[in-house]
């Protein structure tokens, strides 16, 4: 059987470009997660490893390969174990497929390597235009964080992070929380506590 794989990050945004390039024939699983959660620790991701660890899914489609993920080394594991597991992987931008009769195919491996990697460098290019914009406001006096010394309250703290607080309330772990919040895991802690007290 054929599957179809569509991931966006937030809730914001929308499935309808990914879903657009589905057949009649396909499972879909959609999964609304950070792509740079490892494909094995995404809920709909893990029921597609469950559906082809049980001789489900033999083909999976996606719309790009940064659906699979950011990070470069968890791309190249999840294509792996498609093909230990003999899944023709299809990567619909590219219009090419990972295994031709059976085998690997070398250009797929090839142009699926590179193509990881420009998503992994934009995610890194995108977080430290961040970190830039961050230490230009703060030496412009802009920067909206909160002054050294001073305290805030419970709902002003939790209002600064809904993010945090959505994530928790949809049962993410205190790591994948973090990961998708862009906080540290001591702010998500403090976030979990307040929620609770």
């Amino acid at each position: 059987m054929k599957a179809r794989y569509n991931r966006i990050s937030t809730t914001s945004q929308k499935l309808d470009r990914q879903t657009n390039k589905a057949n009649s024939n396909e499972l879909i699983f959609n999964d609304v997660i950070s792509g740079s959660i490892p494909f094995k620790e995404r809920p709909e991701g893990l029921k597609l490893i469950e559906a082809i660890n049980e001789g489900q899914i033999n083909y999976v489609s996606v719309s790009s390969i940064d659906r699979l993920g950011r990070n470069t080394l968890n791309i190249l594991e999840t294509i792996q174990f498609f093909n230990d597991n003999a899944v023709t992987l299809k990567v619909d931008n590219l219009g090419i497929e990972s295994l031709t009769n059976g085998k690997p195919n070398s250009t797929f491996n090839l142009i699926i390597s590179v193509m990881a990697n420009v998503s992994q460098m934009e995610r890194e290019t995108l977080l430290e235009r961040q970190r830039e914009g961050i230490a230009i406001a703060k030496a412009n006096g802009t920067y909206k964080g909160r002054v050294k010394g001073s305290t805030e309250s419970k709902q002003e703290f939790l209002s600064k992070h809904k993010e945090v607080v959505k994530h928790l309330k949809a049962k993410q772990s205190l790591r994948n929380t973090a990961k998708l919040s862009n906080v540290s895991l001591g702010t998500v802690q403090k976030v979990k506590k307040l929620v609770l007290s």
